[in-house]
């Protein structure tokens, strides 16, 4: 008689969804389901041999298949390997826009207080390189970097001077609105290899209303100006853009997509709102439900994916992340959706200050005046009294998932992420409680649909996914193990 290995089951419409700790998957019909479990399945059916293959059942000797499973696990948690790559830095808390969900609880131009200066910058550049990860990213946060581009030009320039010394594999972003961005910017950006991040909330009325700028000017107007610019001297491969969800572009999101191909760019991260900064302020204007978030998103998705199949290539980036991690053994290195989770180990943020904090939330969370996830000051501690602290492994040891109530027996478990800060924001507990944290539901929601548009087998859809996965317009690749 064949053994069961361990599993989580959910019930998704009139089959059963099963997963296995390392993300493999099937689709079972009830009488299916029932025969697996009561051991009742033919040795030589195409559905026993399916389960043997992805580690639901094993013959009578289960050392090999553990051993697979152990090799898939460690595959899955690679992220691990490089420890903490990505290094986001505030080089000021200044900026010339006033967005009505401001997260970081951005100050007013004349605020120079809120800049970092150079001796702080220089301890954050080494405390960099204190690191073991031979792949880094360093990227500028703010409020808006440009507004203390000078420090911005001594970070990148410092670390190319290290680096030469500890030869690692640097990349560098910029995350900006753009709207002072100038030719002589653009040039030492080119020939410095740094990309830039922006933010586009769709066209003229919704970008207008979500991203005012702090003089009453169009914000919209001027980063169109801005980003032909930076097209032209950059291109359109070092240029992306972010949007974020508020009431007021919820019922817009065709209108939001279309102003993306328009302005050329592929690809789209429909980002739901956090709870921080004026967000808790302006809640009752820009807020909404999470059904109502979770139905704007399901038929955003609906469109991008004809776009696609109309023969545009156009990726959204939500689904994208969440798919590799669903059809594919590969982890990815999108902090919001690891187990444990990306804080301290994968992603870390230097504020202007010098204070160290273990994610960007963890910062956000701070400007509003809690510091639960500072991990200290560049200018007054170690790397490892920052990198080795109890307080991080600890941390770290309560976001794992594998090992957290309600989470641990979640079919959707292989594919999510810890969330600590969320957690602690609304419940005071960095564990959280599994399935009621709004970015747990969300997640859930979305996976949930993801997996229902895999089981409709349809091969076209399925290659838009593997396409998206591949970065390749033209894949073609189909599914493996398909629904049963």
């Amino acid at each position: 008689m064949y053994k069961l290995l361990p599993f989580a089951f959910e019930r998704i419409k009139t089959k059963y969804f099963l997963s296995n700790i390392v993300g493999e998957f099937c689709f079972l019909s009830f009488e299916a389901f029932h025969e697996f479990v009561q051991h009742k399945l033919s040795f030589n059916s195409p559905l026993y041999k399916d389960l043997k293959a992805k580690h639901f059942l094993a013959d009578d000797d289960i050392n090999m298949p553990i051993k697979m499973l152990a090799i898939k696990y460690r595959t899955k948690k690679s992220f691990l390997k490089g420890f903490t790559s990505l290094h986001m830095i505030v080089p000021t808390l200044r900026c010339n826009s006033d967005c009505v969900y401001c997260q970081v609880t951005s100050r007013d131009i004349k605020e120079k207080q809120f800049n970092m200066d150079e001796a702080t910058a220089k301890k954050v550049v080494e405390t960099i390189f204190k690191g073991p990860a031979r792949h880094i990213k360093i990227e500028f946060q703010g409020g808006e970097p440009l507004m203390n581009f000078p420090i911005v030009r001594f970070i990148i320039d410092y670390s190319k001077q290290l680096n030469k010394i500890f030869n690692k594999e640097v990349q560098y972003v910029i995350c900006s609105n753009l709207t002072l961005m100038d030719n002589a910017i653009l040039v030492y950006l080119k020939k410095n290899n740094v990309y830039v991040s922006t933010s586009l909330d769709g066209p003229k009325n919704i970008h207008d209303l979500n991203r005012p700028l702090r003089n009453g000017k169009s914000s919209y107007d001027l980063f169109i100006e801005k980003l032909g610019m930076a097209k032209a001297v950059l291109g359109n491969n070092k240029i992306s853009a972010l949007m974020t969800t508020t009431n007021n572009s919820l019922s817009n999101y065709i209108d939001i997509i279309n102003e993306y191909l328009k302005q050329g760019f592929n690809y789209i991260f429909l980002r739901s709102l956090n709870p921080y900064g004026k967000v808790i302020q302006n809640r009752n204007n820009i807020e909404y439900d999470l059904e109502a978030f979770v139905a704007a998103y399901k038929k955003a998705l609906n469109y991008i994916i004809e776009i696609n199949l109309r023969g545009t290539y156009f990726i959204e980036g939500y689904a994208s992340l969440l798919l590799k991690r669903i059809l594919t053994p590969f982890s990815t290195g999108f902090v919001d959706l690891q187990s444990p989770a990306g804080t301290g180990i994968s992603g870390v943020i230097y504020n202007y200050n010098g204070n160290v904090y273990a994610s960007d939330e963890g910062r956000m969370l701070a400007e509003m005046g809690d510091d639960k996830f500072l991990m200290g000051n560049v200018t007054s501690n170690t790397y490892e009294e920052l990198f080795h602290s109890d307080y991080l492994i600890n941390l770290i040891k309560d976001s794992c998932l594998e090992s957290l109530p309600v989470c641990a027996t979640c079919a959707y478990m292989p594919y999510c992420g810890a969330d600590p800060v969320r957690n602690y924001v609304e419940y005071g507990d960095v564990k959280g409680y599994g399935g009621k944290t709004k970015s747990c539901q969300k997640n859930k929601s979305v996976i949930q649909y993801i997996f229902e548009l895999i089981d409709g087998q349809n091969d076209s859809v399925l290659d838009v996914f593997w396409s998206w996965i591949t970065k390749s317009p033209s894949q073609t690749v189909r599914i493996i193990g398909k629904s049963i």
